[in-house]
């Protein structure tokens, strides 16, 4: 009797594993809805960084300067194109992902300081901002070693 109870619940299992998704579609599909541009939306608090990293070598390589309309981003790949709003200006950019952060907890994205300035951030230093990925980087970096 016992031994016909674990074929059951063998069988029962293998029944229900068996009408899962297959890791490979299910990250397969995750991937094409990740190089689709408008799959990344997010929202958080910005800030800016300028003049203490001016002429310094940002993570792809790249010599930042704080006037381009380039951004830090902690997980979008390099070359990224996204588009910022500052919620409360309704100011927008578009900026290209360059570097890795910001490493403070609340914060989302570090724009350049010509980025910062396009959507009337300099004063305040930070903004809440919704980002919107426009097209997706290859991450294939440095440009200028």
């Amino acid at each position: 009797m016992r031994v016909a109870a674990v074929v059951q619940l063998i069988l029962l299992a293998l029944l229900a594993f068996g009408c899962t998704s297959s890791p490979r579609f299910v990250i397969r599909q995750e991937a094409e809805a990740a190089t689709s541009p408008s799959s990344f939306i997010q929202d958080g608090i910005a800030s800016y960084y300028a003049e203490e990293f001016h002429g310094r070598k940002t993570s792809n390589g790249e010599t930042y300067d704080m006037n381009d309309l380039t951004a830090a981003h902690q997980t979008l790949p390099f070359g990224t194109i996204v588009k910022v709003t500052n919620k409360s200006t309704g100011r927008s950019v578009i900026v290209r992902i360059n570097d890795r952060g910001p490493f403070l907890k609340d914060r989302i994205i570090d724009l350049s300081r010509g980025a910062a300035e396009k959507i009337g951030m300099i004063g305040p230093g930070s903004a809440e901002v919704h980002l919107e990925v426009l097209e997706w980087g290859t991450g294939n970096y440095p440009l200028n070693p």
